[in-house]
């Protein structure tokens, strides 16, 4: 996506200041350009060179509209979806807030597992990294991921694990991602 043009804050809005993770007020008339709008949520640069990601709920601060909610996957072949596509249909709507590439194509999911719980449903274990060991939006992503697949029906638990080893590089991306980050 490229940059919006500059526009003033509505109103005041929390956000997580990029790479770091820690949260930021960004206050009403401070002027942003949005960077990226995926996931449901919104990527924005501030004048005063801040990226700071922001939740779709509070897209009417910028001047956007709520992104539309991520999809539990279409019946396929008279059917549903196994859940274990559903889970990488979810994972396919958490991006990187720097790459406009989701988690999935850019090779940061190592694991995905679904079992049945012994008590009905499912428990679904993903296990993915970071782009960079010490970036401090793991958290973020993290969450993000599991607020997303425990929202699809039949699953009871969800667990994300974020490891460091083996560590992650660009050959682990899609090449569909590759192609998209001009890398092809």
């Amino acid at each position: 996506m490229k940059p919006s043009e500059p526009i003033l804050v509505r109103r005041e809005v929390e956000g997580v200041l990029i790479p770091y993770g820690g949260k930021m007020a960004v206050p009403a008339g401070t002027r942003v350009q949005v960077l990226q709008s995926l996931g449901g949520t919104f990527t924005i640069m501030t004048d005063w060179g801040q990226m700071v990601r922001i939740e779709g709920k509070d897209a009417d601060a910028i001047g956007e509209s709520q992104p539309p909610a991520a999809t539990s996957g279409s019946p396929v072949g008279g059917g549903a979806k196994p859940l274990e596509e559903r889970v990488k249909d979810q994972l396919r709507t958490v991006f990187d807030p720097e790459i406009p590439v989701n988690v999935l194509d850019l090779g940061l999911v190592y694991k995905c597992e679904v079992t049945p719980d012994p008590e009905g449903g499912s428990r679904v274990y993903v296990q993915m990294t970071l782009t960079a060991p010490g970036c401090g939006m793991g958290d973020i992503l993290k969450a993000d991921a599991e607020e997303k697949i425990a929202a699809l029906p039949g699953v009871k638990a969800v667990a994300v694990e974020m490891v460091t080893t083996p560590p992650w590089d660009p050959s682990r991306m899609s090449e569909a991602a590759k192609l998209q980050l001009g890398m092809m």
